[in-house]
């Protein structure tokens, strides 16, 4: 047994669309969580895992972004968010580069001053500025939080996400690893089968409609000779409008959606797919604490 590995959890907090599922997928080499131009994309913490055999292993908290609530989905979101920052080992803070401290930064700053856990500030997106700039952006976060780290980084290029890796280790315990080395995530199948097809609706609707949706799977299952998965699952959303919206005119906006999930999920379950969807409308499902648990957002999980 190698006495001078490191095992722990890192937690990656931030704004809404700052990058932090891309952060993630990058550091693990492997797609989990889903990403999309929208905000209130990731809804559940996700746990995934990096494995380094000479230096130990990081299990990886991917939450939904940090913001003021809207609903009780919003609630239940930002709960799951912040109950993570005094578990874990290292907190990685994901910010736009600017010089802006705007009023989500400071609400962010005001839950880590409750908390001893380290924090690594992450200035994502650098290759969207000119370098020059990159020490100003440092100088002005520095003067609001004691950092324990601040590295300059681009998520979606993988640029100095290295740095970022030999950070977490720095501050991480000794100790044994949680996982087996050939473990990527905690997340069964179906979550992660439901977790795509909603990407691909958030993608490809418009603004209003995929923050109103869930998607259950109603039924997963392989074929005896393995040739062919069974998937059937249904999209929920809010209003009758919105499941018009959702099926398209013909049902060609339902088709775009299965065919781009259905391309996904036969890369990640290694077989061929046979995705059936369905659209029903839940009305004001976000407000309600039972529809909410039956779509996987359960408050007793946080």
């Amino acid at each position: 047994m190698n006495e001078a590995i490191k095992s722990g959890f890192a937690t990656i907090i931030g704004r809404p669309n700052v990058g932090k599922s891309t952060l993630m997928n990058h550091l693990i080499g492997q797609k989990i969580a889903i990403t999309s131009k929208k905000p209130q994309t990731t809804r559940n913490r996700i746990q995934t895992v990096y494995t380094d055999c000479a230096r130990g292993q990081i299990v990886f908290l991917d939450t939904p972004g940090i913001h003021k609530a809207k609903n009780k989905l919003g609630e239940y979101m930002v709960n799951v968010a912040e109950h993570t920052l005094s578990e874990v080992d290292v907190i990685l803070w994901l910010v736009e580069p600017s010089n802006f401290i705007g009023a989500g930064e400071k609400h962010i700053v005001e839950k880590l001053q409750k908390i001893s856990t380290p924090v690594i500030l992450i200035i994502n997106k650098v290759d969207t500025v000119e370098r020059d700039k990159i020490l100003e952006f440092i100088d002005t976060y520095r003067k609001i939080y004691d950092f324990a780290e601040i590295i300059p980084a681009s998520a979606l290029h993988g640029e100095n996400l290295d740095a970022v890796l030999d950070m977490i280790f720095k501050y991480l315990p000794y100790g044994p690893m949680f996982y087996d080395e050939d473990t990527v995530t905690d997340q069964p199948q179906r979550a992660i089968a439901a977790e795509i097809i909603r990407e691909k609706a958030l993608h490809a609707l418009d603004d209003e409609v995929p923050h109103g949706i869930a998607v259950n799977i109603e039924r997963m299952k392989e074929r005896k000779d393995a040739s062919i998965t069974d998937i059937e699952a249904t999209i929920i959303c809010e209003r009758d409008s919105h499941k018009g919206i959702v099926i398209g005119k013909g049902g060609a906006m339902l088709k775009k959606i299965g065919s781009n999930a259905r391309y996904e999920m036969e890369q990640l379950l290694e077989t061929k797919v046979n995705l059936k969807l369905w659209v029903k409308v839940r009305k004001d499902w976000r407000d309600s604490d039972s529809m909410m648990k039956n779509f996987g957002y359960d408050k007793r999980n946080i």
